[in-house]
């Protein structure tokens, strides 16, 4: 048996701390599953490419990404905490459908990058600690797929401190590593400023770039700041953005840490040893032991690895779900949506491994993580464009000089981006064969994502579009209701869902009691954040569905209707059963969700499983 519901959906409350420090302790937590993701193992090949590649030389490449990241995320942070919106629902707000679905395909393709780079990660540190065979390390990986589902029942703060234990196994390995390895302070320091030694150079930065500053972050950090409840008045507000900057600010350098001490470790051991081809993790580990005289080195290095591949596998679901149900209003299971997510990743890493061998690793993760910086804009743009709105951010817009710098990271890495690109394509096709090919599909392929890159940037100029979502289709709440001569029922409850069934729910219902009836009208909210927080959470969608709730009292009530309502949180087929076997209730009345059969799997079904869970009858209705 899974934890109570109680337990699933424990809050994090940061009102009524005695003290300063029990403040800003309640804030601490969203950051460090953020930080994660800067430090998973598709870093870890970018910083070990560098390192051997060109010593100390993209060390300020780190540090610039870091202050990147710093600066993005607390835009990410400062969006959620104003607006109660994640960046992609407020994406879904102003932009069309149809340039959403493209922006929610681009934020897949993250997603599975960053998949991509936790399923080698996890299978390489499996294999360099046990020899057990890549291939089968990488089907291992799937096992984790419950993991996120276990955390989650488990609460918020238990999965914050399982995150933090994680990380700190990360850093205390490589404060070993470092002492070890013993680097040179001085060429450390010369590494911070910035030089660029070749073309090849180049496609590392990007990559570190890619790695550092992800893409999928910044859709979960403005979910996950919204799991903190606190006084929504302008001072609230302000404490709340000052926190979280802090709670980025240590969590984010502590990630720093990380990916400067493996690019140091490269540049300390294989650089230093004229090792320059050191690109693959399996080979960094293989050289360590004989370079720095202990074996403790290789092992640290295993764990750490397997640790940082664990951590960030947690976060991938949770940003998954919210791309997804921010841009499509779309919501599966999260099991299903795991298995999903990590067999995107599995499949083609399972095909290249096959076919060319175990020594592809280091580059399949290197280009995960230009695939990551690619895709960077697409999530980056919007975001400025999204906390520098004065009527979207209700008065806590980020400054003129902070939009100066926001848009400078922006424009640097966009142009990065698209140097690479033209530099591939370039090369493509001076050494194609068939070049025609190339300029019929990768040429304008490219130009189309450069002309929606443009549209992203310049349509808000143009029309300001105003945040206003409904998750749900209420159809204007124009319900037709019937009445029978005989009523048999005298306390209803009916559930809704802001969808068509309700009409004929809600006029079943009356059938049975009339106006002589006392009628409960039951929604559940199945937000990511009602899953973990329960009646806790102070998200958007949330308040929304509050709100159409009360709309559905007031006008079946001006009707002569005797209206309860009952709003709850999570899986309804848990959360239902609970709210009518706390009340006395003679009847529920539930209309159909409109899928059957295998997107029954997808979706999952609520009657099957509560009708057990309940002691009334349930009278199912048929739209």
């Amino acid at each position: 048996m899974g934890k109570s519901l109680e337990e699933v959906h424990e809050s994090v409350s940061t009102e009524n701390k005695k003290s300063v420090f029990r403040k800003i302790l309640a804030f601490f937590g969203p950051a460090y599953l953020i930080s994660v993701g800067y430090m998973d193992p598709g870093n870890w090949a970018t910083d070990i490419a560098g390192g051997s590649q060109f010593g100390y030389a993209l060390l300020w490449v780190l540090l610039m990404s870091n202050i990147m990241a710093l600066l993005l995320q607390s835009f990410s942070a400062r969006l959620g905490i104003v607006t109660q919106l994640d960046l992609a629902q407020a994406s879904r707000a102003t932009y069309s459908k149809f340039i959403n679905y493209i922006l929610y395909f681009l934020a897949e393709v993250a997603i599975a990058a960053c998949d991509l780079a936790e399923v080698l990660g996890m299978a390489i540190g499996i294999n360099l600690l046990f020899d057990i065979p890549l291939i089968e390390g990488v089907i291992i990986t799937v096992l984790d797929t419950f993991l996120l589902l276990f955390l989650i029942n488990k609460g918020i703060r238990k999965m914050e401190a399982f995150i933090i234990v994680l990380v700190l196994i990360i850093g205390v390995s490589f404060i070993f590593e470092m002492f070890f390895a013993q680097p040179e302070l001085d060429k450390v320091l010369y590494g911070l400023i910035p030089s660029m030694p070749n073309e090849a150079a180049l496609y590392i930065a990007i990559g570190i770039i890619g790695a550092t500053v992800m893409p999928h972050n910044l859709y979960l950090h403005s979910s996950l700041v919204q799991t903190r409840k606190f006084d929504r008045t302008p001072k609230g507000i302000k404490q709340a953005i000052k926190y979280n900057f802090i709670d980025s600010t240590i969590a984010l350098n502590l990630a720093f840490f990380v990916n400067a001490a493996i690019l140091i470790l490269a540049a300390a051991t294989f650089y230093k040893s004229g090792m320059y081809e050191v690109a693959e993790i399996q080979d960094a580990h293989k050289f360590l032991a004989p370079i720095l005289g202990t074996q403790w080195a290789p092992i640290l290095f295993a764990v750490a690895l397997i640790a940082a591949g664990q951590s960030s596998t947690v976060t991938g679901t949770l940003a998954g779900q919210i791309i997804m149900e921010g841009y499509l209003n779309l919501r599966i299971q999260p099991w299903v949506r795991r298995i999903i997510t990590r067999l995107i990743a599995i499949i083609p890493a399972v095909i290249v491994i096959s076919i060319f061998g175990e020594g592809v690793t280091g580059k399949l993760l290197i280009l995960s993580q230009v695939i990551l910086s690619l895709q960077l804009g697409f999530a980056i743009i919007p975001l400025i464009h999204f906390v520098s709105d004065k009527s979207k951010m209700k008065g806590f817009h980020i400054s003129r000089t902070t939009q100066i710098a926001g848009w400078t990271v922006a424009l640097i890495i966009v142009s990065l981006n698209a140097k690479l690109v033209y530099d591939e394509i370039k090369g493509w096709l001076e050494i194609s064969e068939n070049p025609i090919v190339l300029w019929l599909t990768v040429v304008p392929l490219a130009f189309a994502f450069l002309v929606l890159l443009l549209y992203i940037i310049f349509k808000p100029f143009v029309s300001k579009t105003k945040i206003d979502i409904q998750n749900h289709s209420p159809h204007n709440l124009k319900l037709k209701f019937s009445e029978s001569g005989t009523f048999t029922q005298k306390n209803i409850a009916v559930t809704v869902d802001f969808s068509d069934s309700d009409e004929v729910a809600l006029n079943t219902a009356f059938e049975l009691g009339g106006k002589a009836a006392e009628y409960t009208l039951i929604h559940i909210v199945e937000t990511v954040g009602a899953m973990i927080h329960g009646e806790k959470v102070d998200d958007h969608e949330t308040l929304i569905d509050a709100k159409l709730l009360n709309e559905y009292k007031e006008m079946l009530t001006e009707k002569g209707f005797t209206v309860n309502t009952k709003l709850g949180f999570g899986d309804p087929a848990k959360t239902i059963p609970t709210i009518i076997n706390k009340e006395n209730f003679d009847i529920l009345v539930m209309g159909t969700h409109g899928h059957t059969g295998f997107k029954d799997l997808i979706f999952g079904t609520t009657v099957d499983k509560l009708r057990h869970k309940i002691s009334i009858p349930l009278l199912i209705v048929k739209n």
